[in-house]
């Protein structure tokens, strides 16, 4: 069978008991990157020396045939560098060829990154959605910040230490200053942190250079009950005080779930009579 395996996300205590039995025992394991497996397997102090086979981003789709042929013969390992494979990592390829194909697929479970920050990240922790990691051109990352304007559930990213002032202040703009986040960042590792606070200090903080790996938790909107007249109302004085229409239009669509181009559209015709 496949079997998908937790690693520690930065602290090696976090290795579950059944994780080092599975690389104790493993005779195949297929890895993000075999020379990150290495480091784990001599970290954790296991003699074994399973064959080592690359699974990553840029193969995956070629290897995972090769990979659920040898599960069917025998227990595959399969780990990402950190947490749990398919998660904003390698994997999810593997286990539909797996499926399709009638592999038996298990997992050992552990360490995320997502659950983790959400659950230090202090917004709320009943409903959420996984962004990954947002596009790195600037209009791309803005266009997918701006669908996501009237999520109401609680929003969570990686991000690379280069790009997180940028996003952070994207998300600002698309968000609202004030709306609430929290960067988290080198979890379970030395030097954790957990910076919380509206996005627009988070954004102000960042500039200042950070460092490691960090995931980003936001707060969904806080929708209104309003009409779509009551709501045309509020774009068009948004205007008057000087807000571009797109901007008002997209403002209060973030506040009340409406649809941001029908309030536009919708307060162009009042407002051209």
């Amino acid at each position: 069978m496949i079997i998908l395996a937790a690693t520690p996300i930065g602290n090696l205590g976090d290795a579950s008991r059944r994780l080092v039995a599975a690389l104790e025992e493993a005779t195949v394991i297929a890895a993000e990157d075999t020379r990150t497996t290495q480091r784990l397997l001599a970290a954790l102090g296991i003699a074994n020396r399973p064959r080592l086979i690359a699974l990553h981003d840029h193969n995956e789709k070629d290897r995972a045939a090769e990979v659920v042929g040898l599960a069917v013969d025998a227990d595959v390992l399969v780990l990402s560098d950190a947490g749990m494979p398919t998660v904003s990592d390698p994997g999810y390829g593997l286990v539909a060829e797996a499926v399709r194909r009638g592999v038996a697929v298990t997992v050992i479970p552990g360490p995320s990154a997502v659950p983790t920050a959400l659950a230090v990240s202090g917004l709320p922790t009943d409903r959420f959605t996984f962004e990954g990691f947002l596009p790195r051109k600037p209009g791309e990352r803005r266009a997918a910040l701006a669908a996501l304007q009237s999520e109401g559930r609680t929003m969570v990213f990686f991000e690379a230490p280069s790009r997180v002032a940028a996003s952070l202040a994207d998300m600002a703009r698309a968000f609202g200053p004030d709306r609430r986040g929290a960067v988290c960042r080198e979890l379970t590792k030395l030097h954790e942190e957990v910076v919380r606070g509206p996005l627009a200090e988070l954004a102000a903080w960042a500039d200042a250079g950070v460092r490691g790996e960090l995931v980003v938790v936001v707060a969904g909107a806080e929708v209104r009950a309003v009409s779509l007249p009551d709501a045309v109302t509020e774009v068009l004085e948004l205007v008057r005080t000087g807000t571009r229409m797109k901007d008002a239009a997209a403002e209060v669509s973030a506040q009340t779930g409406l649809s941001s181009r029908e309030l536009y559209q919708a307060a162009l015709a009042v407002r051209n009579g």
